[in-house]
């Protein structure tokens, strides 16, 4: 087998820039776009889909069809990875799905966004909700695939801390494009175009850009070159259950579900926290996440040296605890002295340190897991613990999803909705936090150490 080099490792996190992009319209635009408050009414955004908590009294359209989108992906991942898993695709197990995934998971993003009709009906609803299945369908065939791939390249710790490093330099880098989609989405009203159809034709520009990405690790990787696998023989629950089975993985999985929680409820709410809470244009949506993400770049470099000194676990709980400051701050937006622009700023920048430690360790702690197994029971399954981890906090994104749709119709004149969001945030970070000190990182790293040695 050949050695990763850092060519090659860049090469794969273009897939990461590919996919971050479609992701992150969807997770950062998708309830901006549909669940309208009087802020957007006011700059011309139109309504496309039934308005407040009109199920059960309790929930939105918007955020049921959103959650159970996220439900529908989680319990496809484990199909997935397993078709991955005992696949054997002379050109590997990992990229032919990639390769078939790419262009309907970048069609289908921008087929969120384009209702049937310009008025509240039930054809737009349908429509949202069989376009967001879709979505998520196409996202797992490419994505479990693709993070399977980071313990299989990554053969020692190095390795994959530095592919954890380089792919949430990409991950991020994607995030911001897809964030920074007010900026275009501005050029192109200023020149005459329709607000709505402006919108659409960003997410269709970051789409065609995000295919583009997807693919160029899909032709330039030759997996086989890399990757010497034994198929798994277990079906697919089965392979679930046994990964579940992992005392330490179970451990790292509820509180990768607190972590998952927490963010989306702060990365949904963002867009309407500086609008609505700060009361900022919408453009410094995209100028405060750039300044958060360029801040973030500032760590990265600090975050893979000290975790391998003082261990992934400490780095990570020390990230809840800081997200959870940032949370504090956020939740009292527009009711200091501060000014409302510096105060967006202060945010951005607490944000950033924990968001590089969130965006390049739980990969890696999910590698190491996954090559313990490997080394214990001498079975290959990657991709079912990559799909594991998402199945778990898909369900937990999904709760996400209900809460703040919900919560954020509560008092929407003064905005209590967003705060009580952030609150709930804040709780689940320091939940995460607290889970996390049970993982045993010595055990898992000391059983790799012994089959390196062996094997050397």
């Amino acid at each position: 087998m050949k050695r990763v080099t850092k060519r090659i490792m860049w090469t794969f996190a273009i897939g990461q820039l590919g996919w971050s992009i479609l992701a992150g319209i969807i997770t950062n635009w998708l309830v901006y776009f549909y669940q309208v408050d009087n802020e957007l009414i006011d700059l011309g955004h139109k309504i496309y889909v039934s308005q407040g908590t009109v199920i059960l009294g309790l929930f939105t359209i918007t955020g049921v069809i959103t959650a159970f989108g996220r439900i529908f992906d989680a319990f496809t991942d484990p199909l997935i990875a397993s078709a991955s898993d005992r696949s054997r695709n002379p050109k590997g197990r990992r990229i032919p799905f990639m390769r078939v995934a790419a262009f309907p998971f970048a069609f289908f993003t921008v087929m969120v966004f384009v209702s049937p009709t310009s008025s509240v009906g039930l054809a737009n609803n349908a429509w949202l909700f069989v376009s967001v299945i879709l979505f998520y369908f196409f996202m797992t065939l490419y994505c479990t695939p693709y993070n399977a791939l980071i313990p299989e390249l990554g053969k020692n710790q190095n390795d994959k801390i530095n592919i954890s490093t380089f792919i949430s330099v990409t991950f991020i880098l994607g995030t911001a494009l897809a964030y920074g989609a007010p900026f275009i989405w501005d050029t192109l009203i200023s020149t005459g175009l329709e607000r709505m159809t402006a919108i659409r034709m960003t997410f269709l520009g970051l789409a065609g850009l995000a295919f583009v990405f997807m693919l160029i690790p899909t032709f330039v990787i030759k997996e086989k070159d890399f990757v010497n696998y034994v198929p798994s023989e277990s079906k697919a629950f089965e392979s679930l259950l046994k990964t579940f089975k992992n005392r330490n993985f179970r451990i790292f999985v509820i509180s990768d579900i607190l972590y998952w929680i927490a963010l989306t409820l702060f990365q949904i709410g963002l867009p309407f926290f500086i609008v609505s809470l700060l009361k900022l244009e919408e453009s410094m949506i995209s100028l405060l996440f750039i300044v958060m993400t360029m801040t973030s770049f500032l760590f990265y470099f600090p975050v893979n040296v000290i975790s391998k000194r003082i261990g992934k676990k400490r780095m990570v709980i020390y990230a809840f605890v800081m997200f959870a400051f940032a949370f504090v701050v956020a939740a009292f937006a527009g009711l200091t002295p501060v000014s409302n622009l510096l105060y967006g700023f202060i945010i951005a920048i607490l944000a950033a340190m924990p968001m590089a430690i969130l965006g390049i360790l739980p990969q890696a702690i999910i590698a190491d897991i996954a090559q313990y197994e490997s080394v214990v029971t001498n079975e290959n399954r990657e991709g079912m613990f990559f799909a594991a981890r998402t199945f778990a906090f898909k369900l937990g994104q999904s709760l996400s999803l209900l809460i703040f749709t919900s919560v954020a119709t509560i008092r929407t004149d003064v905005g209590l909705g967003y705060r009580i969001a952030l609150m709930l945030a804040i709780a689940f970070s320091i939940a995460g936090a607290a889970v996390l000190t049970s993982y045993d990182e010595k055990k898992v790293l000391e059983k790799i150490r012994e089959s390196d040695v062996i094997e050397g």
